[in-house]
């Protein structure tokens, strides 16, 4: 029997359980569809899928079996693959967006499609209070998370996939090499061991720090499934295991709970899709935002006036990627500062970030914004001269990304302002003053909760 394995996000062949139901039927053909819906992603995290389609044709070929591509609406792809090749059904990894959770069902409801759960380690209904209703606070949820039984038995990679020859297929697109993040299921197993086997033990003390190499670097690769969230938590738990000295399995811990937060955000989404629209908390959707277009484009282009807020945006637009620590902090200061919606800078990030998810996102910017579940209280506002000298207390995260500062000292690049420096090319003081946009927007947020007790959110 002919089967159809269809690769959404799942670009791996480790530890997929649709790829295994898939090759229990016997032949196999692999299957990426280019949804129109591609068209949304920037050139930049195109270029990264493409690199990862080209390099998934590459470990299939090694395997007697290669890369089927199509491109158009899935409905019409599968139905018309369905009848060129007499394949009979459709195994594919859930999905769990709104966009993809309609897409299933109404392909499911024409076609024999079978989803296997495979981008999280619990699935979004496992993972519940005790009345069945989803839980909205991280701690509680990860503490029930960690207390399901998960023993995570990891499937191999298969050594062979048989596949019928001369199955028409589109060239897979080019793309432009990312140098600083090569695609691909290799590169994202290389990156995970020597995580695991190295820096997770410090993950605990240096993971904020911004001038330090103290992240895995795994987002872009869990966001196209080049490497499973099942491997990482694996490899977290195992490294835990390994270690001998209590301060290293903090370590271990403390990056296994990012690994949750993840889970977490996808399981909002599932149960509670509006977020993706709004705020998840009724009281801030009246927010009346300045939306200063001027000022969200110096926050764009990291023409702020201040320094660790402009490193961050010029790292996102030169590479991609951006340090969580650093996320906060722009994401904080556009809101906050700015009092700019929070939209507007999850909408950028979605373009521009290579691990760009909705799930990830949304619920990052809701949490600094105050808007969210389980979010800072409105009332946190970030001091970005205080994060910096915390977080990259030498300046030399600012200086890789900002040159015309290089040659400030330690004490005067966090706020050069503060002492009347002047650096030519760099704006003389940043566009707000901290100390006194904070009312604002505390008075903006209140409005906003007082609005809501009298106005029905629609």
């Amino acid at each position: 029997m002919i089967s159809i394995w269809w690769i959404r996000r799942d670009l791996r062949l480790t530890d997929n359980p649709a790829l295994q139901a898939a090759l229990q039927s016997g032949w196999v053909i692999p299957v990426f569809i280019l949804d129109p819906i591609f068209e949304k992603h920037s050139a930049r995290r195109k270029d990264f899928l493409y690199a990862g389609l080209h390099a998934l044709d590459a470990d299939l070929r090694a395997r007697n079996s290669y890369l089927v591509v199509r491109k158009g609406k899935p409905i019409d792809i599968l139905r018309k693959l369905l009848q060129e090749t007499d394949a009979l059904r459709i195994f594919a990894e859930e999905d769990y967006t709104p966009y993809a959770r309609k897409r299933d069902s109404e392909i499911s409801n024409e076609l024999l499609l079978e989803l296997f759960a495979g981008q999280t380690v619990h699935h979004p209904e496992f993972v519940t209070k005790k009345d069945g209703k989803p839980y909205t606070i991280y701690t509680p949820y990860s503490k029930t998370w960690k207390s399901l039984p998960a023993e995570i038995n990891l499937l191999s990679a298969p050594k062979a996939i048989n596949t019928p020859a001369d199955i028409p297929s589109e060239p897979i697109p080019e793309y432009k090499t990312n140098p600083l993040f090569p695609a691909g299921e290799a590169e994202a197993q290389k990156r995970l061991t020597d995580f695991t086997a190295n820096k997770i033990f410090d993950y605990n003390e240096s993971r904020d720090r911004m001038d330090l190499d103290g992240t895995s670097s795994l987002s872009p690769y869990l966001r196209f499934g080049m490497i499973g969230l099942r491997q990482a938590v694996h490899a977290a738990k195992l490294s835990n295991l390994q270690t001998f000295q209590p301060s290293n399995s903090m370590g271990a811990e403390t990056w296994l709970n990012e690994l949750i937060w993840r889970e977490f955000y996808i399981q909002i989404l599932y149960h509670f899709p509006r977020v993706s629209r709004g705020a998840f908390n009724p009281a801030f959707a009246n927010i009346e935002w300045r939306n200063d277009e001027s000022d969200f484009t110096a926050w764009k282009e990291g023409r702020t006036g201040m320094p660790i807020v402009d490193a961050a945006m010029h790292q996102l637009k030169k590479t991609g990627w951006m340090h969580n620590r650093a996320r906060m902090i722009v994401a904080s200061f556009l809101v906050k500062d700015l009092l700019i919606d929070w939209r507007w800078g999850e909408s950028w990030f979605m373009e521009n970030l290579l691990d760009g998810d909705l799930a990830a996102n949304n619920g990052g910017w809701q949490w600094t914004a105050g808007t969210g579940t389980d979010a800072a209280p409105y009332f946190r506002i970030f001091n970005p001269v205080l994060q910096s000298t915390k977080f990259d207390p030498h300046g030399d995260y600012i200086r890789k990304w900002i040159p015309e500062l290089s040659e400030l000292s330690a004490k005067d690049i966090h706020a050069p302002w503060e002492k009347n420096i002047k650096v030519a090319g760099y704006p003389e003081r940043p566009i707000v003053e901290h100390a006194i946009v904070k009312e604002r927007t505390m008075q903006a947020y209140v409005l906003s909760k007082t609005r809501s007790q009298t106005t029905p959110v629609v």
